[in-house]
């Protein structure tokens, strides 16, 4: 009964308070506060301006910190202020709470956030604050961090528009800001929307025909289907892939030596293709070396965290060179699978997120493990994996066996000629004091380490007094030299493996590879689950952690990186960022039922995108009214498609589609199409020269063009320079688009294939014009644009007409072969306006 009161009059009490705080408000305050939502939620109201105005000086970061108060922690929040008798804040007595009372105060020298910190409240934070105090003060763990639940689908007015469960989501939320949805676009529009967003690619005239005459109810998902069972849907979703995992066919940094991780990235095109799972597409880059009976494809996997740019620079350190990789594959790791940017955490406790500089170093630990020692002779540096075909690789082994072989027999030898202690290199011994100090240097290393010219070195010098000993230096040198060169002829891809011997970890002083602190041993983040007991805690642990079904980050980011592929934001717009700093989901019940769905599927991305390609939501048009775009401009509500420019990889390989040109086939070594001289030698002072490829090689997919790390592909002039891993995608409309479409060898030549193309197969220029349109845009051309290219085509043809040079210049662009039997000044004026139609606006957009 007495508890029954006490319930009763703290019930009384909260609502006088929530009658009569707003009144003691300032005028602004209450005004913004009779504007809020009637239910503040720490997550998505609190926290972002606590993290933002406060975590500065009362947040994680120690050394910053002020009057020992900290707003990231729930227990500090409510406990009393050091050497004073007030709390910071009072659950239901905002008014009492010294953290409302600072914030609503003008005095300068008690106000809160302090003027000189520039990080002023807005009228409209401060009453979020007041009201959630008022409303009990419910403190939260980030959303992030709290495992994803699939809520019921929410309720809808308008049932009739709704094609699966996101349209729920997505119409629930435009229906509560009184936005409608957009209507469906029509069906070119789609066929072409879909082909580019599954499979990179254009339609052909007759899949859009085919597609509109199909009257039956499940046309559109037959589409869908198909697309997805395209080899080309594995090379589309691998370019994506590449731009996370940081891929180049070079090391970079100076001399930026070749390397061959091609394989791989063919590995990841089956992987899609085939459409493995994306729990064991995680675990097999991560740690395929570390299954059971691993294969040589689990291991070539792995080659995901070898893609790292690769400093083989004169004087560089090779410990530095070794830490600065392992660094690049923590943070990577922490951008793709947590969206967490735990580069903040290198050098100190995380200014925001609940992350240790330790916990860094203990994730550190997991991939300092590898054999990778930091010299770098070539491209591929150990440990490596030969995936050359079998002969070459027996080859190599046999002479790998022969070089171990002869180098235990130097290294018998050297014990007896060099007597020292058990363990110590041969440059210790008391022979080696009587030795040139170069030669000395030389048997610092182990026999087997040192390279042909320390072995001729050392073979010069003891050929007299030693000639036993000079005859097998001979020996050694020459396997060497033969293992090297068979090596060179393979196909070696780096790939990561364990040492037996684990090194010590160490937290690193501000991250300096020489000033070790605190040794560290390899665990996870504590705000995040703990792994599992009794597992053998090695890199394949932290894999399998990543993937599991409580852990609450993964899902979430992955789906979230995938809808901005189809969306162009995320749910979440700061891809890369799930932290407190990071941006709000702004429909996180969608998020958070696609991630437990995709789980729940068997981490499926087929399924995942055929969900979402399905979706009336995706369906929509992309045209805009005024007021959808006043109320909406980003589209973050989803009331329509959203029209961008297509990437630049994507718009090459539509003219070579388009042309007719595209050389269709999967997979092989890196391609050098069309590059402006000098591009080269400019970056590499003259060293490396771009040999360009002949033939079929042109007319790849530019998936399979040679990436040079510090120059990347002329034509590409929107993408990541794949220096380290990049999640966001790069949205650009700038004259550079104009300059290389209209301008370089490889459009003009697939605008003049294009125009020999339409004058062979249509016989009138109005079939020619049709078609030419029909093929770029997907869809047949309005009267009034045909107009317009017959007016065009008429200048084009007087242009040309009697300019014989300047026609054959146009015509005669690119390698590929001329049709000498078509009239030229057709040829010439067809070529420019098969130009003029590859740059249309709704050729290079998606609509």
């Amino acid at each position: 009964m007495a508890q029954t009161i006490k319930v009763i009059i703290f019930f009384s009490l909260g609502c006088l308070l929530l009658a009569g705080c707003s009144s003691n408000l300032p005028d602004a305050v209450e005004t913004a506060y009779n504007r809020l939502p009637e239910e503040i939620d720490f997550n998505f109201h609190v926290r972002p301006i606590i993290s933002d105005r406060c975590f500065k000086c009362h947040g994680p970061d120690e050394k910053a910190r002020k009057a020992d108060l900290r707003f990231d922690l729930e227990e500090s929040a409510f406990s009393k202020i050091k050497d004073k008798e007030t709390f910071p804040i009072i659950p239901g007595n905002p008014l009492e709470s010294a953290l409302v009372e600072r914030i609503l105060s003008h005095d300068p020298d008690f106000a809160m956030p302090p003027p000189e910190s520039k990080l002023a409240l807005t009228d409209e934070e401060r009453a979020i604050l007041v009201k959630w105090i008022e409303q009990g003060a419910k403190w939260k763990k980030h959303w992030a961090f709290i495992p994803p639940e699939k809520v019921g689908l929410p309720e809808v007015k308008n049932k009739s528009w709704v094609r699966n469960e996101i349209d729920y989501f997505v119409l629930n939320k435009l229906e509560d800001l009184g936005f409608q949805p957009s209507e469906e676009a029509n069906k070119e529009t789609l066929i072409r929307r879909l082909s580019f967003d599954l499979t990179g690619l254009p339609p052909t005239p007759d899949e859009v025909n085919k597609f509109k005459l199909d009257k039956s109810a499940n046309a559109y998902e037959k589409l869908v289907d198909r697309l997805l069972a395209s080899p080309k849907y594995g090379e589309r979703w691998t370019w994506e892939w590449l731009d996370v995992a940081r891929y180049s066919d070079t090391n970079g940094f100076q001399g930026d030596p070749t390397r061959n991780m091609w394989p791989w990235r063919d590995w990841v095109i089956n992987a899609f293709n085939n459409n493995m799972p994306y729990n064991e597409f995680t675990i097999k880059q991560l740690a395929g070396d570390l299954l059971s009976n691993a294969t040589k494809e689990d291991i070539l996997a792995t080659g995901f965290n070898r893609n790292h740019t690769y400093n083989g620079e004169g004087g560089r350190i090779s410990e530095e060179t070794r830490v600065e990789n392992v660094f690049d594959r923590v943070e990577t790791v922490g951008t793709v699978w947590m969206g967490l940017t735990l580069n903040c955490t290198r050098c100190h406790d995380h200014k925001f997120d609940a992350l240790k500089q330790k916990e860094y170093y203990q994730l550190f630990d997991y991939f300092n493990q590898i054999s990778e020692e930091g010299n770098v002779g070539s491209g591929s540096t150990p440990p490596v994996l030969d995936v050359s075909p079998i002969e070459d690789a027996q080859r190599a082994d046999e002479l790998k066996e022969f070089l171990i072989e002869i180098s235990g027999k130097v290294d018998e030898f050297e014990t007896v000629k060099f007597p020292r202690e058990p363990g110590l290199p041969a440059s210790k011994s008391d022979e080696a004091e009587k030795i040139p100090e170069a030669i000395v240097g030389v048997l610092e290393n182990k026999p087997i380490k040192r390279n042909p010219s320390q072995l001729l070195l050392l073979q010069d010098y003891y050929v007299k007094p030693d000639s036993r000993f000079a005859a097998l230096l001979n020996k050694l040198r020459a396997a060497k030299i033969n293992y090297e060169d068979q090596k060179s002829k393979n196909i070696l891809v780096m790939v990561m493996d364990e040492v037996e011997e684990p090194r010590q970890t160490f937290v690193l002083q501000r991250g300096t590879y020489s000033k070790p602190l605190d040794s560290a041993f390899r665990n996870v983040p504590a705000v995040l689950p703990a792994l599992p007991e009794g597992i053998k805690n090695d890199r394949l642990a932290l894999a399998k952690w990543l993937v599991a079904k409580e852990h609450p980050l993964t899902a979430r980011v992955t789906v979230n990186r995938y809808w901005q592929a189809f969306f162009g934001n995320g749910l979440v717009k700061t891809i890369e960022d799930f932290g407190v700093q990071g941006a709000l989901p702004t429909h996180p019940e969608l998020l958070d039922w696609l991630s437990t769905d995709f789980q729940d599927n068997g981490w499926n991305l087929k399924a995942l995108f055929k969900k979402i390609v399905m979706s009336a939501t995706y369906r929509q048009s992309s045209k805009v009214s005024e007021e959808s775009l006043e109320n909406d401009p980003e589209n973050k509500y989803l009331s329509r498609a959203t029209r961008m420019r297509w990437p630049s990889w994507m718009l090459r390989d539509q003219a070579l589609f388009i042309s007719g040109l595209l050389v269709d086939s999967l997979g092989g070594k890196p391609v050098k199409p069309y590059q402006p001289p000098g591009i080269w030698e400019e970056a590499t002072f003259g060293f490396i020269k771009y040999e360009q490829d002949h033939g079929d090689a042109l007319y790849r997919r530019t998936l399979y063009t040679f990436w040079r790390r510090i120059v990347g592909p002329t034509m590409l002039f929107d993408n990541s320079a794949r220096q380290v891993c990049s999640v966001n995608m790069m949205k650009t409309n700038t004259p550079l688009h104009a300059l290389t479409t209209l301008n370089d060898v490889t459009y003009m030549e697939a605008a003049r294939v294009l125009a020999e193309r339409v004058l062979n197969d249509r016989d009138s220029d109005k079939s020619r014009l049709e078609y030419v349109f029909e093929l770029a845009t997907s869809r047949k051309p309005k009267s009034e644009e045909i107009k317009i290219l017959e007016n065009r085509l008429k200048e084009l043809r007087k242009e040309y007409d009697g300019s014989e040079e300047e026609a054959k210049k146009i015509t005669l662009i690119g390698e590929f072969q001329v049709n000498e039997n078509l009239d030229r000044t057709d040829y010439a004026a067809y070529t420019v306006l098969s130009s003029l139609v590859l740059n249309l606006d709704e050729t290079i957009t998606r609509q």
